[in-house]
């Protein structure tokens, strides 16, 4: 395993205090984090949960988990069992069983990508740092995200970009990105930046979101599953949420909102769940000044009939 280096920068889990009051996490409950990260969250849930608590935190990052793990050996709290386990959070029925856990009286997500992620050039995730165009969140799985834009014909690129990034240039941009790469492979985050700036101009590039911004999310959710991976978690999550048990997600594109959405209100209908935010939560004008990645956060929260 290769540790997190010493000099990574500190990430600031968002909307941290509605997560307490949403998920009102209380001493001897059991408690999934399926993104546990490095591990923000955790540190802010674990002491509520004692003593007598149990908490699981799952990642398929292995580089945050290990950072996770040196953080939160440093600051559980007395009476906690900590168990954190390097899996994707689709698959946590299978860790909860390994667990010999059957219920949870709370389960948190947190998705997309930290500042950990984006601050190390080599896992391709960030626009403004030059490194190989990976985008893989659990580095076992073989394709990176330079494997897509490589393979795929124009048009297949063209969908993707504009299903999964919301692109209106994707026919543009999926053109330019095959008339580039006829020349060499595009294998770094800096010369598939370049392409796409030259599809939107100089004005787009000194605009406040970088033009591609919408291409980079597209092959990052592409390349790890994650609205399948969501999707599969929200399949099954309440039948593993004890009685008044709640569900909080932390969503950062529509996408993701929407889906979350859709699933709690066909449970609220099927008379599953209650829902406790009929509107998502926000960040507080302060917190988004504070941490400009809490802009886009929208938390919502269930809890289970």
């Amino acid at each position: 395993m290769r540790p997190a280096p010493e000099s990574q920068p500190q990430h600031e889990p968002v909307l941290v205090d509605a997560v307490l009051r949403l998920l009102a996490p209380a001493p001897g409950q059991t408690l999934l984090d399926g993104t546990v990260g490095l591990g923000g969250h955790a540190r802010a849930l674990i002491p509520r949960i004692a003593p007598g608590g149990r908490y699981v935190g799952l990642d398929c990052d292995e580089r945050m988990l290990a950072a996770a793990r040196a953080a939160l050996s440093k600051s559980e709290a007395p009476g906690v069992a900590v168990d954190l386990l390097h899996t994707s959070y689709a698959a946590f029925p299978e860790a909860l069983a390994a667990l010999g856990i059957s219920k949870a009286h709370g389960m948190l997500l947190d998705l997309g990508v930290n500042s950990a992620q984006l601050a190390d050039a080599s896992r391709g995730f960030s626009l403004e740092r030059d490194g190989p165009l990976d985008m893989r969140f659990d580095t076992r799985q073989k394709a990176r995200a330079m494997d897509l834009v490589n393979a795929l014909s124009e048009r297949e690129l063209a969908d993707l970009l504009y299903e999964f990034g919301q692109e209106s240039q994707s026919r543009r941009i999926a053109k330019r990105i095959c008339q580039a790469r006829r020349h060499a492979r595009i294998t770094t985050t800096r010369v598939l930046a370049s392409v796409v700036e030259s599809v939107a101009g100089p004005g787009a590039r000194r605009s406040r979101i970088h033009p591609a911004t919408r291409v980079f999310q597209a092959l990052r959710i592409t390349i790890n599953h994650e609205l399948d991976s969501l999707r599969d978690f929200l399949a099954r999550a309440f039948d593993a949420l004890a009685p008044g048990g709640r569900l909080a997600i932390i969503s950062f594109h529509s996408l993701e909102d929407g889906l979350v959405k859709r699933e709690f209100r066909a449970a609220r209908q099927a008379g599953l769940i209650e829902e406790l935010t009929r509107q998502p939560v926000i960040a507080e004008p302060d917190e988004r000044t504070r941490n400009p990645r809490s802009r886009s956060a929208k938390l919502r929260c269930a809890q289970r009939i």
